[in-house]
């Protein structure tokens, strides 16, 4: 069996924090510590481009250009490899949308949660690109999105009955579906960097 892409590990500390780190097939890493502070927000993120990265086959996201070299550091400022390609796939934009859905529940009005749809998250993706003059906006379907947070939930589950000082590991390989590897179980919104 071919090895990965790349390899990811968030161990779960006992004390809250988390470690992540990411190993290429040429057995690189770059790694970084959350801690408890930031280590909720952060493993939420990375697991929501985990999902999405792999439903919309995304090779050029997140995950994708840390198995191509770039390290957590470098999606930080000073930006050492300067902005995100524009090449690159739209995860952050994805994420970023998702990340402030989730951050909308539990407002205390007592109101219900209200999920984005498709539509919404299409028409937001449109606004931006829009707004800075981007050709060509991504589009996703209620099919996409169900199954991203299918498996999204899927990985929060297996995360938070993961025993402190035990590792959830993921497999993430963008090269195409036909040879790709399956998950294994045992970042521009949120900005990453040095101060992540």
């Amino acid at each position: 069996m071919t090895a990965p892409a790349l390899t990811i590990r968030m161990k779960k500390a006992p004390d809250g924090s988390v470690a992540m780190s990411c190993t290429r097939a040429d057995g690189t890493v770059t790694w970084q510590r959350q801690d408890p502070a930031k280590a909720q927000f952060f493993v939420r993120h990375d697991l929501t481009h985990y999902a999405l990265e792999t439903v919309l086959g995304h090779r050029r996201g997140f995950y994708g250009l840390v198995a191509e070299g770039w390290d957590f550091t470098d999606f930080g400022s000073p930006w050492p490899r300067g902005p995100i390609p524009a090449d690159a796939d739209p995860s952050e934009l994805w994420v970023g949308f998702l990340d402030a859905e989730y951050a909308g529940r539990g407002t205390g009005d007592g109101s219900d949660p209200v999920e984005l749809t498709a539509a919404d998250l299409n028409a937001q993706a449109a606004a931006f690109y829009a707004h800075h003059r981007f050709p060509n906006p991504p589009s996703i379907t209620d099919e996409q999105l169900g199954r991203i947070r299918a498996e999204l939930t899927d990985l929060l589950t297996r995360w938070q009955a993961l025993p402190p000082g035990e590792v959830l590991e993921l497999r993430f390989d963008p090269r195409p579906p036909s040879v790709s590897s399956d998950a294994l179980s045992t970042r521009r919104s949120g900005r990453r960097g040095s101060g992540r």
